[in-house]
Protein backbone atom coordinates (compact mmCIF):
# COMPACT_ATOMS: atom_id res chain seq x y z
CA UNK A 1 0.00 0.00 0.00
CA UNK A 2 1.31 3.05 -1.49
CA UNK A 3 0.09 6.63 0.36
CA UNK A 4 0.59 9.63 -1.61
CA UNK A 5 1.70 12.81 -0.16
CA UNK A 6 -0.36 16.14 0.29
CA UNK A 7 1.77 17.17 -2.77
CA UNK A 8 0.82 14.86 -4.85
CA UNK A 9 -2.79 14.68 -4.27
CA UNK A 10 -2.76 18.23 -4.95
CA UNK A 11 -0.51 17.76 -7.94
CA UNK A 12 -3.03 14.99 -8.84
CA UNK A 13 -5.96 17.57 -8.40
CA UNK A 14 -4.73 19.85 -10.49
CA UNK A 15 -3.74 17.81 -13.54
CA UNK A 16 -7.57 16.58 -13.26
CA UNK A 17 -10.81 18.12 -14.69
CA UNK A 18 -13.12 15.48 -12.13
CA UNK A 19 -12.29 14.11 -8.98
CA UNK A 20 -14.28 11.23 -7.57
CA UNK A 21 -13.34 10.79 -4.26
CA UNK A 22 -14.45 7.26 -3.20
CA UNK A 23 -15.69 6.69 0.43
CA UNK A 24 -16.90 3.19 2.27
CA UNK A 25 -21.01 3.80 2.88
CA UNK A 26 -20.49 1.68 6.20
CA UNK A 27 -18.81 4.53 7.69
CA UNK A 28 -18.91 7.92 5.12
CA UNK A 29 -18.24 10.29 7.72
CA UNK A 30 -15.13 8.70 8.75
CA UNK A 31 -13.93 7.34 5.22
CA UNK A 32 -14.10 11.00 3.84
CA UNK A 33 -11.11 13.37 3.51
CA UNK A 34 -12.87 17.05 3.63
CA UNK A 35 -9.18 18.19 3.09
CA UNK A 36 -8.92 16.70 -0.10
CA UNK A 37 -12.39 18.41 -0.59
CA UNK A 38 -10.98 21.57 0.10
CA UNK A 39 -8.25 21.20 -2.33
CA UNK A 40 -10.39 20.15 -4.66
CA UNK A 41 -12.88 23.19 -4.06
CA UNK A 42 -9.30 25.88 -3.94
CA UNK A 43 -8.28 24.95 -7.00
CA UNK A 44 -11.87 24.90 -9.07
CA UNK A 45 -11.98 21.73 -10.31
CA UNK A 46 -15.42 19.43 -10.26
CA UNK A 47 -16.37 17.06 -6.98
CA UNK A 48 -18.46 13.67 -7.09
CA UNK A 49 -18.41 11.70 -3.88
CA UNK A 50 -18.56 8.04 -4.73
CA UNK A 51 -20.49 5.99 -2.01
CA UNK A 52 -19.33 2.72 -2.34
CA UNK A 53 -20.23 -0.71 -1.21
CA UNK A 54 -23.73 0.11 -1.45
CA UNK A 55 -24.45 -3.70 -1.77
CA UNK A 56 -23.68 -3.93 1.81
CA UNK A 57 -26.82 -1.46 3.10
CA UNK A 58 -30.40 -1.00 2.32
CA UNK A 59 -31.41 1.23 -0.67
CA UNK A 60 -32.98 3.58 1.36
CA UNK A 61 -29.92 3.77 3.76
CA UNK A 62 -27.34 4.74 0.25
CA UNK A 63 -30.13 6.79 -0.49
CA UNK A 64 -30.11 9.44 2.77
CA UNK A 65 -26.40 9.64 1.92
CA UNK A 66 -26.71 10.02 -1.20
CA UNK A 67 -29.49 13.13 0.15
CA UNK A 68 -26.82 14.41 3.30
CA UNK A 69 -24.22 14.93 0.51
CA UNK A 70 -26.28 16.66 -1.65
CA UNK A 71 -27.30 19.18 0.90
CA UNK A 72 -24.04 19.80 2.21
CA UNK A 73 -23.81 21.00 -1.75
CA UNK A 74 -21.87 17.98 -3.08
CA UNK A 75 -22.48 15.82 -5.82
CA UNK A 76 -23.01 12.02 -4.80
CA UNK A 77 -24.00 8.85 -5.93
CA UNK A 78 -23.94 5.71 -4.35
CA UNK A 79 -22.05 2.20 -6.46
CA UNK A 80 -21.38 -1.26 -5.80
CA UNK A 81 -17.53 -1.16 -7.73
CA UNK A 82 -17.54 -4.83 -7.25
CA UNK A 83 -21.01 -5.85 -8.44
CA UNK A 84 -20.64 -3.04 -11.14
CA UNK A 85 -23.62 -1.62 -10.05
CA UNK A 86 -24.86 2.01 -10.16
CA UNK A 87 -21.48 2.93 -12.43
CA UNK A 88 -23.78 3.81 -15.04
CA UNK A 89 -25.48 6.50 -13.04
CA UNK A 90 -22.15 7.39 -12.23
CA UNK A 91 -20.98 7.74 -15.89
CA UNK A 92 -24.18 9.90 -16.21
CA UNK A 93 -23.68 12.37 -13.80
CA UNK A 94 -20.16 12.86 -14.90
CA UNK A 95 -21.69 13.76 -18.37
CA UNK A 96 -23.80 16.21 -16.66
CA UNK A 97 -21.29 18.46 -16.01
CA UNK A 98 -21.02 19.30 -19.30
CA UNK A 99 -17.79 20.14 -19.44
CA UNK A 100 -16.59 21.29 -22.58
CA UNK A 101 -13.38 20.88 -22.00
CA UNK A 102 -11.29 18.20 -24.26
CA UNK A 103 -9.47 16.09 -23.48
CA UNK A 104 -11.24 15.64 -20.19
CA UNK A 105 -9.13 13.97 -17.26
CA UNK A 106 -11.06 12.16 -14.15
CA UNK A 107 -8.66 11.47 -11.46
CA UNK A 108 -10.18 8.43 -8.46
CA UNK A 109 -8.68 8.92 -5.00
CA UNK A 110 -9.77 8.07 -1.39
CA UNK A 111 -8.55 6.03 1.53
CA UNK A 112 -7.19 2.74 1.46
CA UNK A 113 -9.59 -0.30 0.74
CA UNK A 114 -12.65 1.97 -0.41
CA UNK A 115 -13.15 0.46 -3.27
CA UNK A 116 -10.77 2.81 -5.78
CA UNK A 117 -8.94 0.19 -7.48
CA UNK A 118 -12.50 -1.63 -8.29
CA UNK A 119 -13.65 1.35 -9.24
CA UNK A 120 -11.19 2.18 -11.70
CA UNK A 121 -10.93 -0.83 -13.47
CA UNK A 122 -14.94 -1.36 -13.67
CA UNK A 123 -14.51 3.12 -15.64
CA UNK A 124 -11.49 1.13 -17.16
CA UNK A 125 -13.44 -1.57 -19.01
CA UNK A 126 -12.05 -4.39 -21.10
CA UNK A 127 -11.64 -1.95 -24.41
CA UNK A 128 -9.89 1.04 -22.71
CA UNK A 129 -6.64 2.31 -24.17
CA UNK A 130 -3.37 2.96 -21.77
CA UNK A 131 -1.07 6.43 -22.71
CA UNK A 132 1.84 7.59 -21.46
CA UNK A 133 1.28 10.95 -21.07
CA UNK A 134 -1.72 12.83 -18.92
CA UNK A 135 -2.80 15.41 -21.60
CA UNK A 136 -1.36 18.86 -20.30
CA UNK A 137 0.94 17.53 -18.20
CA UNK A 138 3.82 16.00 -19.39
CA UNK A 139 5.56 16.16 -16.12
CA UNK A 140 2.98 14.47 -13.97
CA UNK A 141 4.40 11.79 -11.79
CA UNK A 142 5.73 8.70 -13.99
CA UNK A 143 4.24 6.48 -11.91
CA UNK A 144 0.87 7.13 -13.05
CA UNK A 145 -1.21 5.78 -16.15
CA UNK A 146 -3.64 7.28 -18.07
CA UNK A 147 -6.68 5.46 -20.09
CA UNK A 148 -8.97 6.52 -22.48
CA UNK A 149 -12.03 5.43 -21.37
CA UNK A 150 -14.26 7.27 -24.42
CA UNK A 151 -13.70 9.45 -26.75
CA UNK A 152 -11.83 12.42 -25.33
CA UNK A 153 -12.28 11.42 -21.41
CA UNK A 154 -9.24 9.79 -19.69
CA UNK A 155 -8.68 8.55 -16.72
CA UNK A 156 -5.92 8.82 -14.17
CA UNK A 157 -4.67 5.58 -12.50
CA UNK A 158 -2.42 6.50 -9.65
CA UNK A 159 -0.86 4.28 -6.85
CA UNK A 160 -1.58 7.31 -4.84
CA UNK A 161 -3.98 7.07 -1.59
CA UNK A 162 -5.07 10.11 0.25
CA UNK A 163 -3.21 9.82 3.33
CA UNK A 164 -5.98 9.06 6.68
CA UNK A 165 -6.13 11.80 9.08
CA UNK A 166 -7.35 11.71 12.78
CA UNK A 167 -7.63 9.04 15.48
CA UNK A 168 -11.03 6.86 14.43
CA UNK A 169 -10.54 3.52 14.15
CA UNK A 170 -11.50 3.28 10.41
CA UNK A 171 -8.75 5.60 9.93
CA UNK A 172 -5.96 3.80 11.92
CA UNK A 173 -6.85 0.55 10.38
CA UNK A 174 -6.65 2.37 6.69
CA UNK A 175 -3.37 3.90 7.61
CA UNK A 176 -0.93 0.98 7.32
CA UNK A 177 -0.72 -2.66 5.37
CA UNK A 178 -2.23 -5.24 8.39
CA UNK A 179 0.38 -6.40 9.25
CA UNK A 180 1.82 -3.23 10.67
CA UNK A 181 -0.46 -1.79 12.93
CA UNK A 182 0.43 -1.32 16.32
CA UNK A 183 -1.49 -3.40 18.71
CA UNK A 184 -4.06 -4.97 16.38
CA UNK A 185 -5.74 -6.66 19.33
CA UNK A 186 -6.44 -3.19 20.99
CA UNK A 187 -7.63 -2.00 17.67
CA UNK A 188 -9.48 -4.97 16.89
CA UNK A 189 -11.56 -5.03 19.89
CA UNK A 190 -12.29 -1.32 19.37
CA UNK A 191 -13.45 -1.96 15.99
CA UNK A 192 -15.37 -4.99 17.19
CA UNK A 193 -17.36 -2.15 20.25
CA UNK A 194 -18.53 0.30 17.15
CA UNK A 195 -19.59 -2.47 14.34
CA UNK A 196 -21.75 -3.67 17.60
CA UNK A 197 -22.85 -0.23 18.84
CA UNK A 198 -24.69 -0.23 15.13
CA UNK A 199 -25.01 -4.06 14.47
CA UNK A 200 -25.79 -6.42 17.02
CA UNK A 201 -25.91 -9.44 15.19
CA UNK A 202 -22.82 -8.95 13.18
CA UNK A 203 -20.72 -11.50 14.46
CA UNK A 204 -23.40 -13.86 14.57
CA UNK A 205 -23.74 -13.34 10.66
CA UNK A 206 -20.21 -13.31 10.07
CA UNK A 207 -18.33 -15.82 11.90
CA UNK A 208 -21.67 -17.43 14.66
CA UNK A 209 -20.61 -16.24 17.31
CA UNK A 210 -23.02 -15.12 20.43
CA UNK A 211 -20.94 -12.85 22.24
CA UNK A 212 -20.97 -9.29 22.56
CA UNK A 213 -17.66 -8.32 24.12
CA UNK A 214 -15.14 -7.36 21.59
CA UNK A 215 -12.10 -9.89 23.30
CA UNK A 216 -14.26 -13.06 23.77
CA UNK A 217 -15.49 -12.37 20.44
CA UNK A 218 -11.07 -12.62 19.40
CA UNK A 219 -11.32 -15.50 21.54
CA UNK A 220 -13.76 -17.75 20.65
CA UNK A 221 -13.22 -16.91 16.99
CA UNK A 222 -9.71 -18.58 17.84
CA UNK A 223 -10.56 -21.21 19.30
CA UNK A 224 -13.29 -21.90 16.47
CA UNK A 225 -10.63 -21.40 13.76
CA UNK A 226 -8.12 -23.75 15.85
CA UNK A 227 -5.63 -20.71 16.28
CA UNK A 228 -4.40 -21.95 19.85
CA UNK A 229 -0.60 -21.63 20.79
CA UNK A 230 1.55 -24.87 21.07
CA UNK A 231 3.46 -23.34 23.61
CA UNK A 232 0.92 -22.52 26.65
CA UNK A 233 -2.82 -23.74 24.63
CA UNK A 234 -4.08 -20.30 24.74
CA UNK A 235 -5.92 -19.26 22.19
CA UNK A 236 -3.80 -16.88 19.51
CA UNK A 237 -5.86 -13.63 19.81
CA UNK A 238 -3.41 -11.79 17.92
CA UNK A 239 -4.71 -13.56 14.74
CA UNK A 240 -8.43 -13.49 15.46
CA UNK A 241 -7.54 -9.65 15.82
CA UNK A 242 -6.09 -9.56 12.33
CA UNK A 243 -8.97 -11.72 10.49
CA UNK A 244 -11.62 -9.36 11.93
CA UNK A 245 -9.84 -6.40 10.74
CA UNK A 246 -9.08 -8.03 7.61
CA UNK A 247 -12.44 -9.19 6.78
CA UNK A 248 -13.63 -6.11 7.65
CA UNK A 249 -12.09 -4.18 5.30
CA UNK A 250 -13.31 -7.06 2.60
CA UNK A 251 -16.97 -6.08 3.55
CA UNK A 252 -17.79 -9.55 5.46
CA UNK A 253 -18.26 -7.24 8.40
CA UNK A 254 -21.43 -5.39 8.37
CA UNK A 255 -22.69 -2.56 10.13
CA UNK A 256 -24.15 1.07 9.12
CA UNK A 257 -25.88 4.08 10.61
CA UNK A 258 -27.41 6.56 8.87
CA UNK A 259 -27.07 10.59 8.61
CA UNK A 260 -29.37 11.00 10.83
CA UNK A 261 -27.82 9.16 13.66
CA UNK A 262 -24.49 11.60 13.91
CA UNK A 263 -26.47 14.08 15.89
CA UNK A 264 -26.98 11.49 18.48
CA UNK A 265 -23.58 10.08 18.83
Amino acid sequence: MRLASWNLIRELVLTSDIVLEVVDIRDPINTRSTKLEGIVSELNKSLIVVINKSDLVPRNVAESWKKYFNELGLNAVYISARDRLGTRVLRSEINKLKLSKKPLVIAVVGYPKVGKSTLINTLKGRHSASTSTTPGSPGYTKKSRLYRISGGIYLIDTPGLVPPEGDDVELVIRAKPLDEIENVVNVATRLISKILKYNKTAFKDAYGITDVDPYKILEVLALKRGWISKRDREPLIHEAAKTVVRDYLDGKIVFYYTPDMISRN
